[in-house]
């Protein structure tokens, strides 16, 4: 008999403790991490993306991002573009500093730099680089921004005036040049850039506030960077400005002489910035008439811009110079196009009307105005074109080629003077020069022979002399004074023995008398034989006829 099987055990049922001290732990643990984990997302600002060219000194978690110095954020990680050509840094800014990222936002890399105009960023050299946050003025809200390599030269929060310039060239001009006013600096240059096109540059100036008022709407800028050495019509001008503006650039500025100052410039004007101050002043110039000008000369020296005057003032420029203006004329003359304003002419008290500007020149025409071309300087060879009147001149009519009227042109002074010279020349080839050449050369072939003569002369003159020279050096010849003295010697007592107490003398004068008296018996015998020719035959006294001696009387 088998045994029973065994029954199985009831289990007993009893209900599982609901709540235990371990679990305090995790839940505590659980709690604690969330409320760090809301405390560190709530604590957090908006992230922000900035490109950089590089990220030279800037670490992540180490850089910080600051605003006028105070730190509101720091840079959490950087990454490479995904063009490999610039860099991505990606920043965490404080809690309640959203109202900072707006539209025009700029941020750049605060690092040491040295530059022509300016030295900044030397406080980074024991705190590190960090990137200042320039806040803009647009709309809330853009979280991705393009950094500045170089920083602004003034902060958008100090007031002033900010214009715009443009130029051709950029010259020497750079950010932080400064901007003058009279030699004064009032303001400097923030940027510069490349137009879109290629074609200009364009620079962001700021004016301080306490001198905005001084920019108006036609004010003129021009460079003053470096030396300024011209050479026109007025000679050579040379303009030295500041040893700073000589380095780093600088543009001045100011309203042109004799111009009223016009309304205040606002915020963000933009204006042409001129080469030099000629430039700018020549920008004032309005012309409201094109003339046509036919030379038939030269115009060598004549360039554009050159100036037109009318008895020393200026009243127009020369604008072109080109056959296309008189295509029909085969190059024997050449067209100069120039722009004037010939209200300039009128008298100071007379009414200007633009309308009465073509009868005006028609008149002056006739009356001979006249254009001619002249040396403005001798050194630079710069030529201008002069109008004046010229009574001599037979009256003409003002022609026209096209739509531009034609004033009548005179051959400038040293054209007159090549006309003269010419006619000089012709007069000089029509005279007998190879007869005269010929007698020159014979009188050419004399005046040989009497040079040859001539210094045969002076040979033999030195040879003379050499001789006289040798009797002087003789020691014979130093001896003959002693003799000339012995001579004198016996000169002087021979001389004595004449005197007035010599006895030469006395035989002298003993001889005279009876000189004397033998010239007195003579001159009787002559009376004589005058009166009485037949005396030496008859005798003297014998009266009568004359009888004749018997032979061997007396």
């Amino acid at each position: 008999m088998s045994d029973p099987e065994p029954t199985a055990a009831i289990p007993e049922i009893r209900s599982a403790q609901r709540w235990n001290v371990v679990w305090a732990v995790p839940i505590l643990a659980i709690l604690i991490g969330g409320w760090m984990l809301y405390k560190n997302i709530s604590s957090k600002g908006p992230e922000v993306r900035i490109r950089f060219d590089t990220a030279d000194g800037i670490s992540a978690g180490k850089t910080e991002i600051r605003c006028r110095s105070v730190s509101v954020g720091n840079v959490t990680r950087l990454e490479l573009a995904e063009d490999l050509q610039s860099v991505l840094i990606y920043c965490q800014l404080d809690k309640g500093n959203e109202s900072l990222l707006r539209k025009g936002t700029r941020f750049w890399v605060v690092r040491p730099r040295v530059s022509a105009s300016d030295i900044s960023g030397l406080g980074t050299l024991l705190t590190g680089v960090y990137i200042e946050l320039e806040p803009g003025t647009g709309k809330l809200g853009p979280r991705k921004y393009k950094g500045r390599e170089t920083p602004p030269a003034t902060n958008r929060s100090i007031p002033g005036r900010r214009l715009t310039l443009i130029s051709e060239d950029a010259g020497s001009l750079t950010a932080g040049s400064p901007i003058y006013y009279r030699g004064y600096e009032v303001g400097r240059i923030e940027s510069r850039k490349l137009a879109p096109d290629g074609q200009r540059i364009t620079y962001e100036a700021f004016i301080r506030e306490q001198y905005q008022m001084l920019v108006r709407e036609n004010t003129k800028f021009w460079n003053t960077s470096g030396i300024d050495v011209s050479a026109g019509v007025d000679g050579f001008k040379l303009r030295t400005p500041s040893f700073q503006a000589m380095v780093s650039g600088g543009v001045s500025f100011a309203v042109q002489e004799g111009t009223e100052p016009g309304a205040l410039a606002k915020d963000g004007a933009i204006y042409e910035l001129h080469e030099d101050a000629d430039s700018a002043d020549e920008s004032t110039f309005e012309p409201t008439l094109e003339l046509l000008l036919l030379f038939d000369q030269s115009v060598r020296g004549l360039g554009k811009s050159a100036p037109v005057e009318y008895r020393g003032i200026v009243i127009g420029r020369v604008t072109n110079i080109s056959f296309d203006y008189f295509p029909d004329n085969n190059n024997q003359k050449v067209p100069v196009l120039v722009q004037v304003d010939p209200n300039l002419l009128r008298a100071s008290g007379e009414a200007r009307h633009p309308r009465d500007e073509l009868p005006l020149l028609e008149e002056a025409v006739r009356k001979g105005l006249r254009a001619t071309l002249k040396t403005g300087s001798l050194l630079t060879g710069a030529m201008y074109v002069d109008f004046d009147y010229y009574k001599d001149e037979e009256p003409v009519e003002l022609g026209f080629q096209g739509d531009y009227p034609v004033v009548p042109t005179m051959p400038s002074g040293f054209a007159q003077l090549e006309v003269k010279l010419a006619s000089i020349l012709d007069k000089i080839d029509a005279l007998p020069l190879e007869d005269a050449v010929t007698q020159i050369t014979a009188a050419a072939e004399e005046s040989a022979k009497t040079i040859s003569e001539a210094k045969l002369a002076l040979k033999e003159i030195e040879e003379a002399a050499a001789a006289a020279k040798t009797t002087l050096e003789d020691p014979a010849f130093r001896e003959l004074p002693a003799n000339l003295r012995k001579t004198l010697a016996s000169l002087d007592k021979s001389v004595s023995s004449i005197g007035p107490d010599g006895a030469i003398q006395g035989d002298l004068l003993r001889t005279l008398d009876e000189l004397r008296g033998s010239l007195r018996s003579i001159k009787s015998l002559t009376n004589t034989l005058q009166e009485k020719p037949n005396s030496l035959l008859f005798g003297k006294d014998a009266p009568g006829n004359p009888k004749p001696k018997a032979a061997g009387k007396r």
